[in-house]
């Protein structure tokens, strides 16, 4: 099977392409090397890849809708899984027209370049944030998502009514799936599992935004690659005037203090953290909670790594990788 990844250098990209690398699928991997975070991270997730001789990495930005098309047309890609996005709640404080070019403009680019060269399914990368002010919990895919606390969630519910609109005048199976704060080997170093474990050995403090108290429905990243995978199988049909369009949650339904996730990485370094208990960011969520119903229907599968299996995974990749 023929696979077009964007995002295909950064975490959840990487894991995406390996796995299907593995399954002997060719991969062509679209990264443009942004250096919101460290490059060099993404460069060694990108040689990894590179071991698979049916891995090609292009290095591009998905939002230049001409080089983007001119890829797809030489390609050909049966499936389309689109990661690629300007990421991270607290960058959209002070940068949010990244936010407006990666993840409108960019999967307007993704987009268009399906309605030119149909593949037979295009999954999108969406986030939990687009539940914003909500009160509903667990959150279904059938509630409101009409209050964004931030331009990351406003741009990602962007994306997915502009999907939704594709899906329907151009009749392409679109499935958006709504990520519940992904962890695990190879993970990003703004997201809270990095920054804790660095923070720790470096013996530097660490904020704990929300005092502590915030809960994540924390999704291990094998467990995410497997339910994206199944959904990538079922491609949406659509009946009548309806699209073939469909919003997934991707999360285990078992949210974690934050407090408490902090204390599985103290765990597993055998040192305590000085915590400094911080009012939460504005934009910021108190609890993510995925109703995870939608997705076991689709798939028979739910996501289900508890933090103590999938925190000492992380660290034993951070220590080989940094050599710490």
């Amino acid at each position: 099977m023929r696979v077009l990844i964007t995002g295909s250098a950064g975490f959840i990209g990487y894991h995406l392409a390996e796995r299907l690398l593995a399954q002997g699928a060719v991969v062509a991997g679209v990264d443009d090397m942004n250096p919101y975070y460290d490059v060099a991270l993404k460069q060694a997730r990108h040689a990894r890849l590179a071991r698979y001789p049916g891995f090609s990495a292009h290095i591009q930005d998905v939002a230049d809708r001409s080089a983007l098309a001119a890829l797809f047309a030489t390609f050909r890609p049966e499936l389309v899984i689109h990661l690629a996005a300007q990421a991270g709640v607290r960058h959209a404080l002070i940068a949010p027209q990244d936010y407006l070019h990666s993840n409108v403009e960019g999967s307007f680019s993704v987009l268009e370049a399906c309605r030119l060269h149909p593949p037979r399914h295009l999954l999108m990368a969406s986030t939990s944030s687009v539940y914003g002010a909500s009160t509903r919990i667990p959150f279904t895919e059938d509630d409101p998502a009409d209050t964004p606390l931030n331009i990351y969630a406003a741009s990602k519910r962007a994306m997915e009514l502009i999907a939704h609109s594709h899906a329907h005048l151009w009749r392409l199976p679109v499935t958006a799936f709504r990520f519940f704060t992904v962890y695990g080997p190879w993970g990003r170093p703004d997201m809270a599992l990095f920054t804790f474990t660095r923070r720790i050995l470096a013996g530097e403090p660490i904020a704990l935004h929300g005092h502590g108290e915030m809960e994540r429905d924390f999704t291990y990243i094998d467990d995410l690659v497997e339910a994206v995978l199944r959904l990538a199988e079922r491609p949406p049909q659509g009946a009548g005037a309806a699209a073939p369009f469909r919003i997934v949650n991707i999360g285990g339904g078992r949210p974690v203090r934050l407090a408490d996730f902090l204390a599985e990485v103290e765990r597993g370094l055998g040192r305590q953290a000085q915590r400094q208990l911080v009012p939460a960011l504005p934009g910021e969520l108190r609890i993510t909670w995925a109703d995870p119903s939608r997705l076991r229907a689709l798939t028979g599968y739910v996501p289900q790594t508890p933090i103590s299996v999938g925190v000492p995974a992380f660290l034993r990749w951070y220590r080989e990788f940094y050599g710490v």
